[in-house]
């Protein structure tokens, strides 16, 4: 196959975002939640009133006050989703610069997106004195894998959709009375995007062909012709303008037995420069897309693009009741995800047109209840329960770099007292997720591509965690 390279910073985020860091993303929109194993235990539940150990650091800064001494928590989770996509429909454009083909069915099977996927995380928490500590969190708080087969039948909206975040938050925590306590930290975001997918270059011919009359008569008037797919495959990072942001938190003792927590993270901007490596098909359909579209309309050349795109903030509240041998918990998390409305992208290359992609996302809920027994002095038992909000508005804004849908969590966990020095944290949860119809059109400048892809997901995600919390002294 011939190919051509593309700068493509902007590209790179626009299906990131349509899409998006490891495994398919587990909380609302492409956020990842599994920061830690004992929260996964129970769903997550009264994590900003309550993480007995370093993670608190992510979950809410405030938190390393009631730890003892100098911790290190390292966690790992394995995430295994599902995602079968059923046809239902899926079809190239309506128009009539397609002739024959217009409103045809695309030629494609279908087929199991969900990628099994690796997450780890670092804690460190050190007290300063009496009234402060320090802590250092490492995280994913973002990301997303998906990866379909070349020839299905959703490869002109995607094929691979890969996108790792990697955030260091170093943090400070302060005691100000008794039943008081506050934290902050600074959050210094890393992001790498892995994205392909499928070029109808049949159709784009046909565009040039009937519509502008460049070429020669019905040379590639072939839309939707396995023959004529070209592929696009996208790299990119925001390594030369690294994401910055902020959370605090607060936790209150009602009384010995409670506490209610509060923490907020905020908005991240991201600025993502990366290439593209853009193959156009072998033997004579590629020479006749050299020929129209790449030398005669100036597209898929070198040239450098643009885009930003703002992660959204988060705010939780939690509480955490002890009676008896159970610490009862609950929590409440907002996602502000009605910040990503629009994605644009701005090409260098002024015969290229801008690309956007219409999100209209929503803000999103994620409820969450459970609690931990204390089972003997060496043994935890948790479980828990969560419902997460999809933000996603509709079919017609889904796409299939994202399937996602609203998410019912079911979790149990254990910590296991090893030593004074080792606890082990182990936790599960089933994801059950709605059948999710999807009904997305690509938005193009050329319209013989705005194909269709109409059909329904059928999905489910098995996470399992592990933690060592290391107590130093």
């Amino acid at each position: 196959m011939r190919n051509f390279k593309l700068k493509t910073s902007g590209f790179v985020l626009a299906s990131l975002l349509s899409a998006a860091s490891f495994g398919s993303a587990q909380a609302a929109g492409f956020a990842l939640i599994e920061m830690n194993a004992n929260g996964q235990g129970n769903a997550y539940a009264g994590a900003a009133a309550y993480t007995p150990n370093a993670s608190t650091v992510y979950f809410n800064p405030a938190g390393m006050m009631s730890l003892e001494g100098e911790q290190i928590s390292i966690a790992s989770h394995v995430i295994d989703p599902t995602s079968d996509f059923e046809n239902q429909g899926s079809r190239l454009a309506t128009t009539p610069l397609l002739g024959a083909s217009s409103g045809a069915a695309i030629v494609g099977d279908d087929d199991d997106g969900g990628q099994t996927a690796f997450v780890p995380n670092l804690y460190w928490v050190k007290p300063l004195d009496d009234k402060t500590s320090f802590g250092l969190g490492v995280n994913a708080p973002f990301g997303l894998k998906t990866e379909y087969d070349d020839d299905w039948v959703g490869r002109y909206h995607a094929i691979l959709s890969d996108l790792k975040t990697v955030n260091f938050n170093p943090s400070l925590g302060y005691r100000v009375s008794d039943k008081v306590s506050i934290g902050g930290g600074i959050n210094v975001m890393l992001a790498d995007v892995d994205l392909s997918s499928a070029i109808d270059f049949g159709s784009i011919c046909a565009f040039f062909e009937n519509a502008q009359g460049v070429g020669p008569a019905a040379a590639c008037n072939s839309p939707g012709d396995p023959n004529f797919d070209g592929l696009g495959e996208l790299e990119g990072d925001n390594y030369n303008e690294i994401g910055l942001g902020f959370n605090v938190g607060l936790t209150y003792m009602v009384s010995s037995a409670t506490t209610i927590g509060v923490a907020y993270r905020s908005e991240v901007d991201i600025d993502v420069d990366g290439d593209a490596d853009f193959s156009t098909p072998d033997g004579t359909p590629g020479d006749i897309v050299q020929a129209i579209v790449v030398d005669g309309a100036g597209l898929f050349e070198d040239t450098g693009l643009g885009a930003k795109v703002t992660l959204p903030a988060s705010l939780s509240v939690s509480v955490a009741h002890r009676v008896n041998r159970f610490t009862w918990l609950a929590d409440a998390t907002w996602t502000g995800w009605s910040s990503f409305d629009e994605l644009r992208i701005e090409y260098d290359n002024p015969l290229q047109p801008d690309t956007v992609t219409t999100e209209d996302w929503d803000d999103s809920w994620r409820y969450s209840v459970g609690f931990d027994f204390q089972a003997s002095d060496a043994l935890v038992l948790r479980a828990g329960l969560a419902l997460d909000q999809t933000p996603i508005p509709s079919d017609e804004r889904r796409t299939p770099r994202i399937p996602g849908n609203e998410r019912t969590w079911l979790s149990l966990g254990l910590t296991y007292v090893a030593s004074d020095t080792f606890t082990v944290d182990v936790g599960y949860s089933r994801l059950f997720i709605d059948d999710t119809d999807i009904d997305n059109e690509l938005e193009s400048a050329v319209p013989t591509v705005n194909a269709s892809i109409t059909g329904e997901y059928e999905a489910e995600v098995d996470i399992l965690s592990a933690q060592l919390n290391w107590n130093i002294d």
